[in-house]
């Protein structure tokens, strides 16, 4: 079932995530009350009626599309914990954050996108990543590559001898340890920054625009999509143990995605501790 719906049904999937932000995100951007802004965690933790909305859209439409299917979104899981298990079960699961970079969406800022990814037993098989105010698609298929706006992306690989441009983990979201760990990106040679919307930071790898990401937390809905997307453009991801990213968890953390395999290990061994 899961091969014939790879071959024939990931058009109606950029459909229905075009639809949804046509629908529920799109006319709100710009437009939000205060009363549709809600704080989660925190100040840097946003919610609004445009997350909700899109994830209830997303979750009717994606299962429609793919019978037996189920949804891990981020506002169902934050209303309900048990439901991300469902990563880890037989079905195949959809991996929906519908406003990722919820924050620049609120200030009216256009770097925010929907992310939405199909996998299996704990495999990506493919991914949408789509910024409607910048009007980008980018697709992945697992063994096929990664397109945007339909042309093939490539991540290519670093200039020899050029400093590298790293997104990191906002301050905010790191334990002690993830920040020592983040330090030792202050080397000669790199450049970290904190990141934007991390589905766009991705993005920007698989396009060969930012040479890597370091990410201190595991959230299927943020990485899911972009992981498989820069793994098609030719990137590659390594935990600090070395080890390929798993979004079923259990991973040493921070970890890297990178423009090619040399970057990820330079970056992986300065998470580490390494030189």
């Amino acid at each position: 079932m899961i091969d014939d719906f790879l071959v024939h049904g990931l058009t109606h999937v950029e459909e229905v995530v075009r639809k949804a932000a046509a629908v529920e995100i799109v006319p709100r951007f710009r437009q939000l009350a205060a009363h549709e802004i809600v704080e989660k965690s925190g100040p840097h933790d946003l919610v609004t009626v445009a997350d909700r909305l899109a994830e209830e859209f997303l979750t009717t439409a994606l299962t429609e599309l793919l019978p037996g299917s189920v949804v891990v979104g981020e506002e169902a899981v934050h209303a309900d914990p048990t439901t991300y298990e469902a990563i880890r079960g037989e079905a195949p699961v959809w991996i929906v954050d519908p406003v990722d970079g919820t924050r620049q969406f609120v200030h009216g800022d256009p770097g925010f996108c929907t992310l939405v990814a199909l996998a299996l037993g704990g495999e990506v098989l493919a991914s949408w990543t789509y910024a409607p105010a910048l009007d980008e698609l980018a697709v992945a298929v697992r063994g096929q590559g990664a397109v945007l706006n339909g042309e093939p992306l490539r991540a290519g690989s670093p200039a020899a001898g050029q400093v590298l441009q790293v997104a990191t983990s906002h301050p905010d979201y790191t334990t002690p340890e993830q920040k020592q760990a983040l330090l030792g990106l202050r080397v000669e040679g790199v450049d970290p920054r904190p990141c934007g919307s991390a589905g766009l930071e991705y993005l920007a790898v698989a396009r060969g625009e930012v040479d890597a990401v370091a990410f201190s937390w595991e959230a299927a809905w943020d990485h899911a999509a972009g992981v498989l997307l820069v793994e098609e453009a030719g990137g590659a991801h390594l935990t600090r143990a070395g080890e390929p990213f798993r979004i079923t968890g259990g991973n040493a953390l921070p970890f890297t995605a990178a423009r090619d395999a040399a970057t990820a290990r330079r970056v992986a061994g300065l998470l580490s501790g390494g030189a």
